[in-house]
């Protein structure tokens, strides 16, 4: 990427929609999830096959990225990659079976993974200065904006019953970027020597491939199989850390590795990639529990809930716009992580003391607001200090990007698991808990089945009504139950950006 068109607007243009689209696909499908299963007939675990399997793939083509670009050049690459990744769009749009979309899904992740990657290389080749922060902008702008259009676009194109429009927004941004990779790129490989090329193994690609995938597969399946096949997935996991170890180690005694481990073995470097990976824990974790919490368990039709997300995360815009106003003057970045951090607590302390009579405008979209600001203030600002100290070279570069994309990968599916695991944890204790008020013993549970028969019996008949009042309190006992475990997880996130203050306070890495 060393020779670049001499269209700045144009570059700009391109680096925000390709790390847009990436954001944006992402946050659709998963928001519309649901729909998605009913249309291709697939269930939940089927389709966290999907997640685990797409994952997987993504892991294995990020590391890939540097070696392909030594060999076909950056226009080249993104133009096989874009054609990919719209084919695989193509496919999961036009599926209307399980494999299908699942086929669609693993090009996608082939062509789409290394989307993110690739725009921060291009704001990182633009000339330091002014012209670079400007690409900064674009890189940070274009995250927070297709995060906040993916739940309002996924809630409109279900809600119009075209859910595959989902697949043809994307192909069309991709078409627009193809057009413009071709204008703004030359076709030439980065300059670089023999002994600087990237070398790939086959062994060591294989056994990347499949550690991740048992990881990610593992990790997807704790939600159906945590109780019953505990041990199981332990050991699978566990061989999987064991296999991803070995490959790092490997790759750092190779001469000519495909990414520089030991050049990554820099203090600031992995100080910032384990606050990017804590980051996507805390991500994956409330991007399952929030759309429980706002549909399942409050009841609110998810096409609001749709539309109060992207009202939400539009904060991370409004956060950026300030935040680039700020950080020329004041780059200190710890006043920052403590103010994200901050609005991270108070987040989830908003939410943890939410009711079942919560308002969505006075209750849960101020919280929401500040969940935005989290990711802004801290997630910015760690891609800021993470790479400064490897900057110098555009190899080693590349490759920390790699590293860090692959690393949210596993943050993200990890996140998701947590969630999963806290939430059976504590609906299954809270249930108990209440539980034991319900027996024709407690004369408050005889007055409320009383209360509600008598009503039903009217339409019902009295047996029926009876059984029916029965039924209907123990869908309210249940409803309880995961809202307090909801309740429960958000205390936590409250707890952790506590936490999350403290240490950006106290730390010296990253300043």
């Amino acid at each position: 990427m060393s020779q670049l068109s001499r269209k700045p607007h144009l570059l700009l243009l391109t680096i925000f929609l390709l790390n847009g689209i990436e954001f944006l696909q992402t946050g659709m499908i998963a928001f519309a999830s649901g729909p998605i299963m009913g249309e291709i007939g697939a269930g939940p675990e089927e389709f966290s096959l999907i997640s685990a399997a797409y994952a997987s793939v993504a892991v294995l083509d990020i590391s890939q990225q540097r070696w392909f670009v030594e060999r076909v050049g950056w226009r080249r690459f993104l133009q096989y990659s874009l054609g990919i990744f719209m084919i695989g769009a193509v496919i999961c749009g036009s599926s209307q079976a399980y494999g299908e979309f699942l086929i669609g899904r693993l090009v996608m992740a082939l062509g789409g993974a290394s989307f993110m990657t690739s725009a921060r290389i291009m704001v990182n080749h633009i000339h330091p200065g002014p012209q670079r922060f400007t690409g900064i902008k674009a890189f940070a702008v274009a995250l927070a904006a297709g995060t906040a259009a993916a739940p309002w676009l996924a809630s409109v194109s279900v809600a119009n019953d075209n859910w595959s429009s989902i697949f043809w927004i994307v192909v069309g941004a991709s078409a627009v970027v193809f057009v413009l990779v071709t204008a703004v790129f030359h076709d030439e490989s980065p300059s670089s020597s023999d002994s600087d090329t990237s070398q790939s193994h086959p062994v060591l690609l294989m056994l990347l491939a499949s550690g991740a995938f048992l990881l990610l597969y593992s990790l997807q399946r704790t939600y159906y199989d945590f109780y019953s096949d505990g041990i199981p997935l332990v050991l699978t996991a566990s061989v999987a850390i064991v296999a991803l170890i070995y490959y790092v180690s490997a790759e750092h005694r190779r001469e000519a590795p495909l990414i520089r481990v030991r050049a990554l073995l820099n203090p600031r470097y992995v100080a910032g990639v384990l606050l990017f990976t804590c980051c996507y824990v805390i991500l994956g974790a409330d991007n399952y529990v929030l759309p429980v919490f706002l549909q399942r368990t409050l009841g609110y039709p998810w096409q609001t809930v749709g539309q109060f997300q992207a009202m939400g995360l539009a904060s991370a815009l409004v956060s950026w716009f300030i935040l680039a106003r700020l950080l020329p003057k004041y780059p200190s970045p710890r006043k920052f992580f403590v103010i994200g951090f901050g609005a991270l607590a108070a987040f989830g302390w908003l939410l943890s003391g939410l009711t079942p009579t919560a308002n969505l405008w006075s209750d849960i979209l101020p919280a929401l607001l500040l969940n935005g600001v989290f990711m802004m203030f801290v997630m910015a600002n760690a891609a800021i200090q993470t790479f400064r100290d490897v900057q110098y070279d555009e190899t080693v570069f590349s490759h920390a990007q790699q590293a860090k994309n692959m690393l949210a990968q596993i943050g993200l599916a990890l996140g998701i698991s947590l969630g999963t695991i806290g939430q059976q944890w504590r609906s299954t204790v809270h249930y108990d808990a209440l539980a034991r008020n319900i027996h024709p013993g407690n004369p408050i549970y005889l007055q409320a089945v009383d209360h509600l028969a008598s009503q039903l019996s009217a339409a019902l008949g009295q047996a029926d009504a009876v059984r029916v009042a029965v039924a209907l309190l123990a869908q309210s006992l249940a409803q309880q139950a995961n809202l307090l475990a909801n309740l429960d997880h958000f205390s936590v996130i409250a707890v952790i950006g506590g936490l999350g203050v403290v240490v950006s306070l106290s730390q010296r890495l990253l300043k």
